[in-house]
């Protein structure tokens, strides 16, 4: 079985440092053998990305920026564990996308990160999840995703 690390290698993706936190709250808190990591926003290598979906973003653009969203959420997990490899389950994604009052597809947006969980972990990346739409995210970005995560 392939590890973690290795599978995002294949699609391309190095991890950077995890981000820290822009106001008073922990990136990340373990507590037992959870990790709670704080929403990740829609931020890469380019920056921020910015938009309301149905207004000036596509689902599939909005898909992308959830999936830097999965992409920083991992970071965190290796940041917070040291290795990709404790990760005994992805138990649950908290997903809250910047969408104008008619855009339904909120479901479509949040699999851009379900999407990488699952190629990156498999089956331990099968998640419980929450998908909902609001009308203004922090610092204007499009996705924002947090989540819960079991280790060993």
């Amino acid at each position: 079985m392939q590890s973690p690390e290795a599978k995002l290698e294949q699609l391309g993706i190095v991890l950077g440092e995890p981000k820290a936190a822009v106001a008073n709250y922990l990136p990340y808190v373990i507590s037992g053998n959870q990790l709670f990591i704080s929403g990740q926003i829609s931020m890469g290598a380019d920056g921020l990305v910015h938009g309301r979906l149905g207004e000036n973003m596509t689902t599939e653009q909005g898909q992308a920026a959830a999936r830097l969203c999965a992409i920083n959420l991992i970071t965190q997990m290796k940041g917070a564990l040291g290795s990709l490899d404790r990760v005994k389950r992805i138990v649950k994604l908290g997903g809250f996308v910047n969408a104008a009052p008619d855009f339904v597809e909120i479901p479509q947006v949040i699999n851009g990160c379900s999407d990488l969980m699952v190629d990156a972990f498999g089956d331990k990346g099968r998640h419980a999840r929450s998908a909902v739409a609001c009308p203004v995210l922090p610092l204007g970005v499009a996705v924002e995703i947090d989540a819960i995560v079991e280790f060993e």
